[in-house]
């Protein structure tokens, strides 16, 4: 599909949306015909010169879009995540969720089962039933993040003077989890912490730093790369309920039984399942807070 340029479109219809208070701009283009070069999606997420968030959710059929036409035919959406920045990424776990409420709100699809294609691959979904008098809130959202990926890299996390050892956890993303005294020692988190070796990640990590709350109970700071310290990672919520859980010895595929962490970021609180099949389960909520219209004039500054 040839995208029209911003010279060419009428205002461009949008929400915003946010998964325990990690908020997205999100553009419908079932057809995928916007063009969003990482200029004007930058803008879009500028939280003073744009609209404002942590990242965009492009949402597109599957069958529109070169990147996803393979998944047409388990999932009829393609979930075309972009950092704040603008650069792509493999997934988003709070984005799956948002994404889902929204394609729940817009009517089309419904409570039960759903799959949404994304770069990470396909992910299922469980929508519940939206609450009456819930307003903009969708009901709790169950996303099947797939299996860990657990590479046995030996990995270093600094901040100023301060390091620690880190596990390499993957989600379809990768991710940097250590396990730290007190979460104030991550520093401000808006450039990224240090990751040793910097060959183990080429391409940029996501950096998540956890203490414990209690048994299977964690919190969390995150720096997500490409946008900065936010207020939840849902991959990253992942990433820690597995770290935490081989740090406490527990192997869902050795024991047989299922293990489940509750994890606190500063936007709220995610639960994690981590499955004797390696089947990790993110439960939370999503929330659609406004939809307007971007006037093409702010796209066209950034890319004339």
């Amino acid at each position: 599909m040839e995208h029209v340029s911003t010279s060419q479109m009428s205002p461009l219809p949008f929400l915003k949306g946010h998964g325990t208070e990690n908020d997205f701009v999100i553009v419908p283009d079932p057809d995928n015909t916007v063009g969003l070069p990482a200029a004007a999606v930058a803008r879009l997420c500028d939280r003073r010169a744009g609209i404002g968030g942590d990242g965009l959710l492009h949402v597109v059929r599957s069958a529109a879009h070169p990147e996803a036409r393979h998944m047409a035919g388990e999932a009829e959406w393609f979930m075309d995540y972009r950092n704040a920045d603008g650069s792509v990424a493999e997934m988003c776990g709070n984005g799956v969720r948002v994404f889902a409420g929204y394609l729940q709100r817009a009517g089309h699809v419904e409570e039960g089962e759903l799959s949404v294609a994304t770069r990470g691959g396909i992910k299922k979904v469980r929508l519940a039933k939206v609450p009456s008098g819930s307003g903009t809130a969708t009901g709790d959202i169950t996303v099947f993040m797939g299996r860990a990926e657990l590479p046995e890299d030996g990995v270093t996390v600094s901040v100023g003077a301060r390091s620690w050892p880190a596990r390499n956890v993957n989600m379809g993303n990768p991710h940097a989890v250590a396990f730290v005294e007190d979460l104030a020692h991550a520093g401000e988190l808006r450039t990224a912490p240090q990751c040793t070796p910097a060959s183990v990640y080429p391409d940029g990590v996501n950096v998540e730093f956890v203490v414990d709350r209690g048994e299977r109970h964690v919190a969390m700071r995150v720096h997500e790369r490409g946008s900065g310290e936010t207020r939840s990672c849902g991959t990253g919520a992942c990433a820690v309920a597995v770290a935490a859980a081989r740090r406490d010895h527990l192997d869902p595929a050795v024991t047989g039984v299922a293990v489940t962490y509750t994890v606190d970021l500063p936007g709220g609180r995610l639960v994690i399942t981590e499955r004797p099949d390696g089947e990790i389960e993110m439960t939370g909520p999503a929330v659609i807070v406004a939809e307007g219209l971007i006037d093409p004039v702010l796209l066209e500054t950034v890319t004339a």
